[in-house]
C-alpha cells in the first residue's frame, strides 16, 4: 500500500503535532506502507520523513521545482520527484496514492484535503481518506463539514468520504480495514 501525507511544513508549531508525525512515520515503516509525501524537511513532512528512513521505511517525496530551489526538500530523500508547479505536484501524489493521511497543517494542507474529498466525491479518487485530529486540530473543520451536511450542501452520505481519528495507531487500523469502494458520483448532485 502506498499512502500519501499532507501535512505542515511549519517549524513553529506545539512539539506534539511533531511527535505524532514522528510515530507516524515509524509506524508506516514498521507495517511495510509506502509514503508519498511533500518533499519538504521541515515542520510535520520533515519529521514523517525522517521517522520513515530511521525504521528503514520507503518513502518518496514530490516537491515544485521553485521549492527544491529555495532550499526547502528533505536533504536525506532518496527518491524525490521534481514537478514544475504546485498542481502537477498533487496530481502525482494522488496518481501514486492508494489512500490519503490528512495530518494537522497551514493553507496547503487544507487545500490538499478538500481537493481529496472532491476528487473521491466524484469518484476520481477512490481509497480512504484519513483526518489524523491530533490535539483536536480539525476539531472546527469537522463542525463546518457538518454543517455543510446539515444545510444540504453535502448529502448526509458524503460523511463517508472521510474518517477522522485520533492517534497515529488509529491511521494503521483505519488503512487495515476494508475499503468501500462506493461510486460517489451517482450522489455527487445535490
Amino acid at each position: 500500500m502506498r499512502v500519501c501525507v499532507f501535512a505542515s511544513s511549519s517549524s513553529r508549531i506545539d512539539k506534539a503535532y511533531g511527535q505524532a508525525a514522528s510515530e507516524l512515520g515509524s509506524l508506516f515503516a514498521g507495517a511495510g506502507i509506502q509514503v508519498v509525501f511533500g518533499g519538504g524537511g521541515i515542520g510535520l513532512m520533515g519529521k514523517l520523513a525522517d521517522a520513515v528512513i530511521g525504521n528503514g521505511g520507503r518513502i518518496t517525496g514530490v516537491i515544485p521545482e521553485f521549492m527544491r530551489d529555495e532550499g526547502w526538500g528533505h536533504l536525506g530523500i532518496d527518491d524525490m520527484i521534481f514537478t514544475h508547479d504546485m498542481g502537477e505536484r498533487k496530481k502525482k501524489m494522488f496518481q501514486m496514492a492508494d489512500a490519503v493521511v490528512a495530518l494537522p497543517g497551514g493553507i496547503g494542507t487544507l487545500e490538499e484535503l478538500t481537493e481529496a474529498i472532491t476528487l473521491k466525491q466524484l469518484s476520481l479518487f477512490n481509497g480512504p481518506i484519513i483526518i489524523l485530529n491530533t490535539l483536536d486540530f480539525y476539531h472546527q473543520l469537522i463542525d463546518f463539514l457538518e454543517n455543510m451536511v446539515r444545510q444540504d450542501f453535502l448529502r448526509l452520505e458524503h460523511k463517508g468520504i472521510w474518517e477522522v481519528v485520533e492517534t497515529p495507531e488509529d491511521v494503521i487500523i483505519s488503512l487495515g480495514r476494508p475499503s468501500e469502494n462506493s461510486d460517489w458520483r451517482k450522489i455527487a448532485k445535490i
